[in-house]
C-alpha cells in the first residue's frame, strides 16, 4: 500500500469503509496516523475494532482532528458532515487528496489524471494499455481498479539505455474532484462535458466548474489536453491555452487519427476516436513514441460494459453498452454502426436496446443516430416514452418492458451482418443496482440464447466478457 510521513502522528476520521474509505484507513494506521472510522453497517467496522476509534464523526466533537475523509458516494450538497466538519475548521477530502500529500514519499514518478462526463474509463485504461506496452510501469486508480492508496508504489524501471518513473493514471469523477485540493497532475485530461449528476450541484455551470478544477490545482508548466472543445469544456480550454506555454494545453487532434480507426476493432465511433486522440496524446507527453502507440492500439480489448462486442453468433454481432446512462453517451453508439452505404447498401442494420430510468426527457443527441436503425426495443421504467418518441422515427419499435423479451426479440428479427446493440441512454436503477450488473445480466441472456455451439458465456470470453 501507499503511504506516507505526512499522516504521521496526525489524527483523521474516515466516514464510510467501502474500498477507498478502507483503503484510506489502513494506509493512515500504517503511516502512524490515529484513525476514526465509520460505516453505517456493522460489518466494515469489525475489521477496524482493534486498530481504531468506532465512532461516528458527525456524532463527535472533531476539534484536533485533521481531516475527514469521506466517500465520493457521500452528497456533500446535502449530507449535515460538511457543516458539522466546518464547526472545527477540519478539511473534508477523499483519498486522492491523501495520494496527493503522499506524493512526496513515492519514487520518481507522474500522474495523470482523466475527467469527463463520458469516456473517462475507456480512456484512462487506454493510456495504462499504451504505457504498459511501451514498457513503462504504470497502474490504474481512482474511479477505477483499486483504490490508489491500497496500490504498491512504483518504482523507476530500466528498459535499454532508458530509465521510465512509474506512472499513476487516476480516473477522476467530479464527486473525487470536489474532495480534491493539491493534485497536480504532470497531465490531465478533459474528455468531454455534458449535463448530468445534476442532482449534486447547483446547475450544470457548478457541474462543469467542478470538472475544471483538475486543471486549476495544475501547475502553468504541466500538459492539458481536451478532446472535445464543446462548451463548456471548450471554455476551460480556452483558459487554459491562453495562460499556459505554448503546447501545454492543446486539443486532441481527431483529424490527425481518423484514417486509422478502421484498424481498432474495439474503438470504434465518434466518441472512442476522441478517447484515442486524448490518449495518443498523454501518451505522447509521457515520452511514447508513434511507433509504439500505433502498436497498442489494434491489441486494446476494451472494458466491459463500454461498447463490449460480446460475441457474434451467425453473423449477427451482439455489443453490451450498459455504462451508457444518458443519450449523450449513447449517440455516438448508435453512430459506430451506422450502415456504411458501400458495405450495407444503407440498410439499417441495428438492432437497438433502450431504456431504463431515464435522466432526462426526449432522445437528445440519438435523435440525429436514427438512420442505421432497424428496430428498437424498450425497457423499464422509460421504454414506454421511448416507444413514443421512436413510433414513427425508426422502422420498428416493439415494447417489451424486460431485457430477456428485447434480446429474445432482437436475435429472432437480426440477420446476418446486423447488430444488437444494448445502449440504454438511462441509469439502471429501475430494475437493476447498477450499470454493471444490467450489464451482466445482458451478457448472461447472450450466452443463454447462444446455440448452435458458440459459447458466448463471460468465461469463456476471458472472465470479464470482453474480447
Amino acid at each position: 500500500m501507499i503511504t506516507s510521513s505526512a499522516f504521521a502522528g496526525k489524527r483523521y476520521a474516515v466516514l464510510g469503509l467501502a474500498r477507498s474509505g478502507a483503503a484510506a484507513a489502513r494506509a493512515l494506521l500504517a503511516s502512524g496516523a490515529q484513525v476514526t472510522v465509520w460505516d453505517r453497517q456493522p460489518e466494515p467496522r469489525e475489521a477496524f475494532a482493534e486498530s481504531c476509534e468506532i465512532a461516528d464523526p458527525l456524532e463527535i466533537d472533531l476539534t484536533g482532528f485533521d481531516g475527514l475523509i469521506v466517500s465520493p458516494g457521500v452528497p456533500l450538497n446535502t449530507h449535515p458532515i460538511a457543516a458539522h466538519a466546518a464547526k472545527y475548521d477540519v478539511p473534508v477530502i477523499g483519498d486522492i487528496e491523501l495520494f496527493a500529500m503522499a506524493r512526496a514519499d513515492l519514487p520518481r514518478h507522474k500522474v495523470v489524471g482523466v475527467t469527463g462526463t463520458n469516456g473517462k474509463s475507456t480512456c484512462v485504461a487506454l493510456i495504462h494499455h499504451i504505457l504498459t506496452m511501451a514498457g513503462i510501469p504504470a497502474v490504474l486508480g481512482g474511479n477505477i481498479g483499486d483504490p490508489i492508496l491500497a496500490q504498491e508504489p512504483l518504482v523507476p524501471t530500466e528498459n535499454g539505455a532508458q530509465t521510465h518513473c512509474g506512472v499513476y493514471v487516476l480516473e477522476l469523477s467530479s464527486y473525487q474532484i470536489d474532495l480534491t485540493y493539491g493534485l497536480d497532475c504532470d497531465a490531465a485530461a478533459l474528455t468531454n462535458i455534458t449535463p448530468d449528476h445534476l442532482d449534486r450541484y447547483a446547475g450544470f455551470d457548478a457541474y462543469a466548474a467542478s470538472k475544471s478544477r483538475l486543471f486549476a490545482m495544475q501547475s502553468d508548466q504541466n500538459f492539458a489536453v481536451f478532446g472535445s472543445l464543446v462548451e463548456p469544456a471548450g471554455a476551460i480550454f480556452r483558459a487554459h491555452n491562453a495562460t499556459r506555454a505554448e503546447g501545454r494545453a492543446i486539443a486532441a487532434d481527431l483529424d490527425a487519427l481518423a484514417a486509422m480507426q478502421p484498424q481498432w476493432p474495439s474503438l470504434q465511433g465518434p466518441h472512442n476516436l476522441e478517447n484515442v486522440a486524448v490518449a495518443v496524446a498523454v501518451a505522447a507527453e509521457l515520452g511514447v513514441t508513434p511507433a509504439q502507440w500505433s502498436d497498442a492500439l489494434p491489441r486494446f480489448r476494451g472494458l466491459p460494459h463500454r461498447m463490449e462486442r460480446v460475441c457474434e453468433e451467425d453473423g449477427v454481432l451482439f455489443v453490451n453498452d450498459s455504462k451508457a446512462t444518458n443519450t449523450a453517451s449513447t449517440a455516438p453508439a448508435l453512430s459506430a454502426f451506422h450502415p456504411d452505404p458501400e458495405i450495407h447498401g444503407g440498410t439499417p442494420r441495428v438492432h437497438w436496446i433502450v431504456g431504463g430510468l431515464a435522466k432526462e426527457d426526449g432522445l437528445g443527441e440519438c435523435a440525429d443516430h436514427l438512420g442505421g436503425i432497424a428496430a428498437a426495443y424498450t425497457v423499464g421504467e422509460a421504454g414506454p416514452r421511448f416507444a413514443e418518441l421512436l413510433d414513427g422515427a425508426v422502422p420498428n419499435v416493439e415494447r417489451c418492458e424486460l431485457i430477456s423479451e428485447a434480446v429474445r426479440r432482437a436475435r429472432e428479427a437480426s440477420r446476418p451482418g446486423d447488430v444488437v446493440l444494448f445502449s440504454p441512454a438511462c441509469a439502471s436503477f429501475d430494475q437493476f443496482r447498477d450499470y454493471e450488473k444490467r450489464g451482466e445480466h445482458f451478457r448472461q441472456l447472450v450466452g443463454v440464447i447462444a446455440e448452435d455451439g458458440v459459447d458466448c458465456s463471460p468465461s469463456a470470453l476471458g472472465g470479464d466478457g470482453s474480447l
